[in-house]
């Protein structure tokens, strides 16, 4: 149980990255002051909260609707995840999560973006609760042995919240701290630990797909 709990801290602090989404929250926040942008923190946080744990609680009930099995599942999954580990790798995500913080900037400007819209987006969707942490979370349920490993796994995500909650509000502390050079350093080796995580998840899709093909 104690593998099963690591394997999903480490999934899901990797895909979301609370500490790569200190600048992304910066620039979304530009010229607010402190008091609006931790109402903005706070608001982003609760909202993510609420859809990651529809997946958490429903994750299964989906797949069941939609015909799915937890091997297959498996198999989509770690493939969405090496994906994304590999933007990572490559310096793509992070790119592509600051082209997404700087055209909320840019529509905010000229609508008169409110706290509640950028709490939405981009903080809250896609930056949090993105399709590979929807994936990952409903992947980690599917997985976990027993009911109480599903409860941990509960643990395991309001930890990651709060840590995206504490990201936001050290982002400018965060920043100065880690510099450029450091936060390419890091996801680099964050994408590298993605990558084998999900490699894994597709190994035990296949091979539990071979063996139920097998009985």
């Amino acid at each position: 149980m104690l593998d099963y709990f690591i394997n999903a801290f480490a999934t899901l602090f990797v895909t979301i990255d609370p500490v790569g989404l200190a600048p992304m929250f910066l620039a979304v926040t530009a010229g607010m002051n402190r008091a609006d942008r931790r109402r903005v923190a706070v608001r982003a946080t609760l909202i993510a909260a609420a859809i990651l744990l529809v997946f958490y609680a429903s994750g299964q009930t989906v797949l069941n609707v939609l015909g799915i099995s937890v091997t297959a599942f498996r198999v989509s999954g770690g493939i969405l995840l090496f994906l994304i580990a590999i933007e990572m790798i490559f310096g793509k995500r992070q790119e592509r999560k600051a082209e997404t913080a700087e055209k909320a900037v840019e529509s905010s400007d000229a609508h008169h973006g409110t706290i509640n819209e950028l709490a939405i987006f981009p903080l809250a969707i896609p930056l949090i609760s993105g399709p590979a942490a929807i994936s990952a979370i409903i992947l980690l349920s599917g997985e976990a042995p027993d009911t109480l490993a599903y409860a941990g796994l509960g643990g395991v995500i309001a930890v990651i919240l709060a840590s995206c909650l504490g990201a936001f509000l050290l982002a400018d502390r965060i920043e100065r701290l880690l510099g450029d050079t450091a936060q390419l350093v890091i996801t680099r080796l964050l994408g590298v630990l993605l990558a084998a995580l999900s490699v894994q998840f597709v190994a035990d899709g296949v091979l539990a797909f071979i063996g139920s093909q097998g009985g």
